[in-house]
């Protein structure tokens, strides 16, 4: 099929360009402890990620484990991440989260994307970080680049990122499962941007079809 041997040349052309020298701050912690790589995720909603990367280093040299988290105080849990935006709201989600995690789990993250998803203030996106990075399960995080780019590049046609989940496990070859997310991050960060993205500096240009591109540099 013609649309699949596109994608993998896409990849393999991705793989090459970025040589996965700038990865993001939660792809750098793949294989970590499942809590850390949990908790680092929620913080980065609506964050950039060099703030990611801050909140995560001056939390977690105070927090080892849910049980610090549950039992801390609202105040100081939202001065330690006060940096990361949103801080209020995200406070509440994390002291939730780390409560449920140690009364229902035990103090352990559940490896299974029904039982994350159980847990209130835990997403898609979210769960399958947690699965893909903390457990190596073969799953898609699909950020907002991950499920923009591949309906710019003409791969899928789908309004919402979990209909893009469903809809690249049919097209998108488990050997790139791993690797999509990061690589997707970078390309939409420095060339696919959302706005004026730079076709003119575009390694797969070629195998784009430009959906929805209507200026670009």
């Amino acid at each position: 099929m013609e649309k699949i041997k596109n994608i993998k040349r896409v990849m393999e052309i991705l793989e090459r360009y970025f040589h996965y020298s700038r990865r993001t701050t939660l792809n750098r912690m793949r294989k970590a402890d499942p809590f850390k790589i949990l908790i680092s995720c929620l913080i980065s909603l609506r964050t950039k990620d060099e703030n990611t990367e801050k909140v995560v280093k001056k939390l977690f040299k105070v927090v080892k484990k849910p049980e610090d988290i549950a039992n801390m105080p609202i105040s100081k849990l939202e001065k330690l991440i006060y940096s990361s935006g949103f801080y209020k709201k995200k406070a509440r989600i994390l002291k939730h989260v780390s409560k449920v995690i140690v009364e229902k789990y035990k103090g352990k993250v559940p490896s299974s994307k029904e039982e994350l998803l159980k847990i209130k203030g835990i997403g898609q996106k979210t769960a399958n970080i947690v699965l893909s990075f903390a457990f190596n399960k073969d799953v898609l995080p699909i950020d907002t680049h991950c499920h923009r780019i591949p309906n710019r590049l003409g791969w899928i046609k789908t309004k919402t990122p979990e209909q893009t989940e469903k809809e690249l496990e049919k097209i998108l070859p488990k050997k790139y499962w791993k690797e999509f997310n990061a690589l997707f991050v970078l390309f939409g960060k420095k060339i696919c941007k959302p706005i004026f993205p730079l076709c003119s500096k575009c390694p797969v240009r070629d195998y784009c079809k430009r959906v929805g591109v209507v200026n670009s540099r």
